[in-house]
């Protein structure tokens, strides 16, 4: 994890280290790495998933009354079980309970709300702190015990005391037999009523109060399979206009689409696309320009796309070309044959706006 710093005249950025979460050793176990990371709207919550199912939250250290600026400082807040390994006996598939995605809910009340889900099941979280606790029961004592009988005379009325900080997290929906391929994406709605969830070939619109059913709102697979010839990599809606969403495919394209304009999103309303040049073009071409994620900056205005070698800046006003282009990957474009034998050109990379869309 790091953390950012502005200079006096704001316009030089310069990166600090700040802490690192986890461990440094290589002796580490699968179910431990980490597969997934979001941070919630105030940044005060860190929400980490790992290939085992699990989910970690760590807090930002509070304010201190001698501290000028916030602390970058995190610690474990809550961790609970996510997701458990299942076996589709209809298909004979070991489901992982690797966590894909997590997506916060806007807060409302005392208690976050997240959404996190794996290749099949998408479910809802409640976060929420205990302090107090009742005790006083007419029935049992305070180790549970059933009591004798309860004569009118001795009837107790039960009251809250003071307790431990408890951290509890429960299931509160659960989503799932939707999607036939793996979910890749999950984005909530600015409404938050609805999200949508994304796998390689459709794009399904849930409520978040209804879990035995969803709509299709893209579907790209062929009558024919053989005549596939790209799928969804990621979907991620606007961030202040409801009916507005956008995905990309493993071609290098992003669709932005219209649901007031149909149901069914088939047609796109604008498509992202950069031209190739013709002097760059490699075997590794496909692979390195397939779209492993997609974002909105917090204004709606612009988005970036992640690479395999780059991440990109589109104006939501210009469709032809992306206003920037960061080099990121760019050491590794003489060494595509070798990343391509061991299978790492196949990795996907996320990427993700600071708070000020700087």
């Amino acid at each position: 994890m790091a953390g950012m710093s502005t200079s006096a005249s704001n316009d030089d950025l310069h990166w600090y280290f700040s802490q690192v979460k986890g461990t440094m050793d290589e002796d580490v176990s699968e179910p431990d790495i980490i597969s997934t990371v979001e941070f919630n709207h105030d940044g005060e919550l860190l929400a980490t998933g790992d290939k085992g199912g699990r989910v970690v939250i760590f807090q930002r250290e509070p304010l201190t009354k001698s501290s000028e600026a916030r602390s970058s400082e995190y610690n474990v807040y809550s961790t609970f079980q996510s997701h458990e390994p299942e076996f589709d006996y209809l298909k004979s598939l070991e489901i992982e309970e690797k966590i894909n995605k997590i997506r916060w809910l806007t807060r409302r009340n005392q208690a976050h709300f997240l959404l996190s889900t794996n290749d099949k099941t998408v479910k809802l979280w409640k976060v929420s702190e205990r302090e107090k606790q009742a005790v006083g029961f007419n029935l049992r004592d305070e180790e549970g015990r059933q009591r004798g009988v309860i004569q009118p005379n001795s009837l107790i009325v039960p009251r809250y005391e003071p307790m431990e900080l408890m951290i509890e997290a429960s299931p509160k929906k659960v989503f799932a037999n939707a999607h036939m391929y793996h979910i890749n994406s999950i984005s909530v709605n600015s409404d938050d009523a609805t999200y949508l969830s994304a796998d390689d070939l459709r794009i399904n619109l849930w409520n978040l109060e209804i879990t035995d059913r969803s709509f299709n709102i893209v579907d790209i697979k062929p009558e024919n399979m053989e005549n596939l010839t790209e799928v969804i990599t990621a979907a991620e809606y606007h961030p202040q206009e409801c009916h507005t969403f956008v995905y990309s495919s493993s071609k290098g394209t992003i669709r932005l689409c219209d649901m007031r304009q149909a149901a069914l999103c088939d047609e796109h309303a604008k498509i992202f696309e950069e031209p190739e040049d013709p002097n760059s073009r490699s075997f590794f071409s496909e692979i390195i320009s397939s779209i492993s994620d997609v974002k909105f900056s917090h204004n709606g205005r612009y988005m970036i796309t992640r690479d395999y070698l780059t991440v990109k800046v589109w104006d939501m006003n210009m469709e032809s070309r992306p206003v920037e282009t960061f080099q990121v990957h760019e050491h590794l474009r003489s060494k595509l044959c070798s990343l391509y034998e061991n299978d790492c050109i196949f990795d996907k990379f996320e990427c993700c706006w600071n708070g000020s869309d700087r």
